[in-house]
């Protein structure tokens, strides 16, 4: 059950801002991106007015629903998902500061709403077309804090980077962090609340 005071257990982060000094990667991180007040409202009105819906997804030899619902906002060419093309204010706010902070500007976004520990995403790259080689992902949390992973797709030797990701949180992928790395939400058998993630893409539209 979703209860719409979750906003009272969620904690936002106090580590300011850090760039991660690690190779093949653009990793900068900003807690406390929206303070308390705006997260908590950004939250509830997302997670009660956004169109959720579960989609399937190729699992090795069958298809399997993802552990997570989505919503998708910009790109039209998704077939996986549901396309809207009109943004809400909400997101149009979150998008602006977004871009003001990174300079970079996004086209499209992917909402994911984690309802409990048994949601999650395992280890992956974006596969989105990006309008660039190296694809910029910048990444903003409302919600339970959740684990956040990466690790290098080919240098075995170098350690995982575990982030918890606290509500109001900001993470930007820029550069070849995608080409180079792979990331993922582990799944938790601790109680937690649901967690909104919204990341923010480049994508190319047919002309």
């Amino acid at each position: 059950m979703i209860l719409f005071n979750d906003t009272e257990m969620f904690t936002s982060g106090m580590r300011g801002k850090k760039v991660y000094d690690v190779p093949d990667c653009d990793l900068l991180l900003i807690d406390n991106f929206f303070v308390k007040e705006e997260a908590d409202e950004y939250y509830t009105t997302l997670l009660q007015e956004t169109h959720w819906h579960e989609y399937e997804m190729p699992m090795y030899d069958k298809v399997v629903t993802a552990p997570r619902m989505v919503s998708w906002y910009g790109d039209t060419n998704r077939p996986e998902r549901e396309s809207n093309p009109n943004w809400p204010t909400e997101l149009l706010e979150i998008k602006h500061r977004v871009e003001n902070e990174t300079q970079i500007i996004f086209n499209a976004v992917l909402l994911n709403l984690y309802r409990n520990g048994t949601d999650g995403v395992g280890w992956h790259s974006d596969k989105t077309t990006s309008t660039n080689k190296d694809m910029n992902i910048a990444s903003v949390t409302f919600g339970e804090t959740r684990l956040f992973r990466l690790r290098h797709k080919f240098m075995k030797h170098i350690p995982n980077i575990e982030i918890p990701l606290y509500h109001g949180s900001f993470l930007l992928m820029a550069g070849s962090s995608n080409t180079y790395w792979e990331h993922q939400v582990p799944k938790t058998a601790r109680d937690v609340l649901p967690r909104i993630n919204l990341t923010f893409r480049q994508v190319k539209t047919e002309k």
